[in-house]
């Protein structure tokens, strides 16, 4: 089935808003075994919408669209899909009383008149229920293509689509492909280190596609695979998958959407081991990443920012020698820092970070991006120079990640 997604919105082509709607369309249709062919997005035009439907009705089976059934004056997704198929335009009583019932779970203690526009719906069209807003959606078939049209609200969309688009498309579907995916997230090399590292593996006249995405500072590698059956596309993607653990080893984090963040946490609670931290250049951002993920407390006593050098001597007790002969920044001051707050707290592990992020504060021996992270633990401390690249914000960014990754390699040996 050729299925395509239509998102209509002037905050979406402007650029005030993201289109999440699509992807979660396609993502959804995926584990179904179906494919998304194209997506396209307008802003609150009727004559665009017109042009749209007409021109994806033509190379689509089915065209999913959110966006445009509010009750203002610029949603004009009813009448432009009534246009663009020679329907009318008429007030669905059904739709109307679910309009009225809806305000008044809101707590409107008057119904807005322009309310009324939201159960304007085209004729020969099935209502399509919406559990968690006032407007309706709706479906039709127009040539030959089944139109389906939902409001623009993630949390509303999500629900109408689990519950009525989807049951309704794979009932109609004569032969489904069974879809499989399997994602592994990495940190630390290069996307072309990671394409050579891979080479090899995908096989498409097979069914099997490798694809690798980029969103810093991590990647996803994703395995994809399409069989007639769930024991033929397993016999394919899981040996697949080994493959990709092998060859890319320590570089692996986790797998699926678990964070980098998440899987040191499991690794702290597995361990037994606790963590305490002095921060510099990241400013507590480490700190923060920890202390985001529920249950930290079981094993984060406490964090440092100790960002001038009084701070440093006074909390974490690095001498004036150190900060005089090698300066706040050297790996000399970050050992201090991370055996100091070892120290300090009585934890087992300490990690201490000290760089100049930047724009200002660099020179030729130590430019903007100079990192020196540190970690100091029961069998020994182990200090680096890292030179990371970009704003002040990505330099902040890969101290606090590569730190986290420190964190997960130790603990790996460990638990």
């Amino acid at each position: 089935m050729r299925i395509s997604t239509l998102s209509i919105g002037d905050e979406l082509i402007c650029g005030q808003l993201t289109d999440t709607n699509a992807g979660t369309i396609a993502a959804r249709l995926l584990t179904e075994g179906l494919r998304v062919q194209r997506h396209l997005t307008v802003g609150d035009s009727e004559p665009d919408i017109i042009g749209a439907l007409s021109d994806l009705g033509r190379i689509s089976d089915a065209i999913i669209v959110t966006g445009g059934l509010g009750p203002t004056a610029d949603d004009l997704t009813s009448r432009a899909a009534a246009r663009a198929t020679g329907r009318r335009l008429v007030i669905h009583e059904e739709a109307r009383s679910h309009v009225r019932l809806m305000s008044g779970k809101l707590q409107s203690l008057i119904v807005c008149p322009l309310s009324d526009k939201q159960a304007m719906i085209p004729t020969k069209s099935v209502l399509i229920p919406n559990p968690n807003g006032t407007a309706c959606g709706f479906h039709f078939m127009h040539n030959g293509c089944f139109m389906f049209f939902m409001p623009g609200v993630p949390s509303e969309m999500v629900v109408m689509l689990r519950d009525t688009v989807i049951p309704f498309v794979m009932e109609r579907v004569p032969r489904k492909r069974i879809i499989r995916t399997f994602s592994i997230n990495l940190f630390g090399p290069c996307e072309a280190e990671v394409d050579e590292l891979l080479l090899g593996i995908a096989r498409v006249e097979q069914g099997l596609t490798l694809g690798i995405c980029v969103t810093f500072p991590w990647m996803k590698v994703t395995l994809r695979v399409e069989a007639d059956s769930e024991d033929a596309a397993a016999n394919l993607l899981a040996p697949a998958v080994l493959q990709v653990r092998e060859r890319l080893k320590e570089y692996c984090f986790s797998s699926g959407n678990i964070s980098m963040d998440e899987t040191v946490a499991e690794l702290f609670r597995n361990g037994c081991l606790t963590l305490s931290l002095a921060e510099s250049c990241s400013g507590g951002f480490i700190a923060k990443r920890i202390t985001d993920i529920p249950g930290s407390s079981q094993y984060f006593c406490e964090g440092l920012v100790t960002y001038s050098n009084e701070a440093k001597t006074r909390l974490l007790g690095v001498s004036g020698d150190v900060l005089n002969s090698s300066g706040a920044v050297s790996a000399e001051c970050a050992s201090a820092m991370a055996k100091g707050a070892r120290l300090a707290s009585g934890s087992d592990l300490g990690l201490a970070v000290t760089g100049i992020a930047g724009p200002d504060g660099g020179n030729d021996d130590k430019p903007v991006g100079t990192v020196f992270i540190s970690l100091a633990a029961p069998d020994g401390c182990w200090t680096k120079r890292f030179q990371f690249s970009g704003c002040r914000e990505e330099v902040r960014i890969m101290t606090a990640w590569t730190s986290l990754d420190w964190l997960r390699r130790y603990l790996l040996k460990k638990v």
